[in-house]
């Protein structure tokens, strides 16, 4: 058998693919329920995602670009184009499509999968995680499921779990709480332990009827949250997690032009300490900080995890048309 014939069936049932519609169309009307515009944004971009932990796909442009670069970066999210919209008064506004990461293929990941992503003005984290967790219960409805919703900060979690501060605890008391996880310690920084707590001997524990929204998470960890002063400070930050799987990221937005191009630059110099290669990073959203951001919350959402969690299936193949191996 040829290796066309082998691929060319697709890897998710018709139930699945019927289930997909019907939560596209839950999602659209939940956020039309509250007024919540649908835009479309460019998937290819001049600039990349900087973060060190996410590796974006570059392509060339071939035509006239009068001066401008042929690279352009396929979005990693629909973030900053979003939060353009935002400063130029467009008002709370989503977008549903496809964002594409490359190193990311396996039992959970698809080098391109969809993402829900939306910003409501005038809120914080908290109370647009709570709307994140009444979208997860709606389109849990879909299937006859529902959840309980269990809300905590990030100390409290690992106090609980691991019986550890992850705010004061030194790196050898992370790598103990780890068990008998054997890591290679080669290169990893304290959020790195953090992060394989989390998936090792956090995650793992959470049942599949229970939705954990966690908040305030390290400052080092803050992304493109704002940071709220405290002992210890904590990133406005929030990830919400169905069963064992983590579902949304969601933050209290920065607003100061001058910090974010900080950040930017911070991702560059641990880019470049790993000998990672250069990413530009998005002046064009630094300008629309600069002119001016309404106070907001934003989430990102994986569709596909959603989609897994309600199927009941560990294999993102099984929700998507074609997965990588049959694209």
């Amino acid at each position: 058998m040829s290796d066309a014939a082998s691929r060319w069936p697709p890897s998710a049932s018709s139930e699945a693919l019927r289930l997909r519609a019907s939560l596209n169309r839950r999602m659209r009307e939940f956020m039309a329920e509250r007024g919540v515009l649908e835009v479309e944004t460019p998937i290819l971009s001049r600039a990349g995602n900087t973060d060190p932990n996410i590796a974006s796909f570059h392509v060339e442009f071939g035509g006239r670009t009068d001066g401008a670069p042929r690279t352009r970066w396929l979005r990693t999210s629909p973030e900053f184009a979003l939060k353009r919209l935002l400063a130029a008064g467009v008002g709370d506004c989503y977008e549903l499509g496809r964002v594409f990461r490359d190193g990311e293929a396996g039992g959970r990941h698809n080098p391109e999968f969809t993402m829900l992503e939306w910003y409501r003005t005038g809120i914080d984290h908290a109370v647009l995680a709570r709307e994140v967790a009444e979208l997860v219960e709606s389109c849990l409805a879909l299937v006859g499921r529902s959840a309980n919703v269990v809300e905590t900060t990030y100390g409290a979690l690992y106090l609980s779990h691991v019986g550890i501060d992850p705010h004061r605890a030194d790196d050898e008391s992370l790598r103990r709480a780890l068990g008998d996880v054997r890591i290679d310690p080669s290169g990893l920084t304290r959020d790195d332990w953090l992060d394989l707590l989390m998936t090792h001997r956090i995650q793992p524990t959470f049942r599949d009827d229970t939705i954990h929204v966690v908040h305030d998470y390290p400052a080092s960890q803050c992304a493109l949250a704002r940071v709220r002063d405290g002992d210890p400070p904590v990133a406005e930050r929030f990830e919400l997690y169905l069963g064992p799987l983590e579902l949304a990221n969601g933050y209290h937005e920065l607003l100061d032009a001058t910090e974010q191009a900080a950040r930017f630059a911070a991702d560059g110099e641990r880019r470049a300490a790993r000998g990672d290669g250069a990413v530009p990073a998005d002046e064009a959203l630094i300008a629309a900080l600069d002119a001016g951001l309404p106070a907001c919350a934003g989430v990102a959402l994986g569709v596909d995890r959603l989609l897994m969690a309600m199927l009941g299936t560990p294999r993102i193949a099984d929700v998507l048309a074609f997965d990588f191996a049959r694209a």
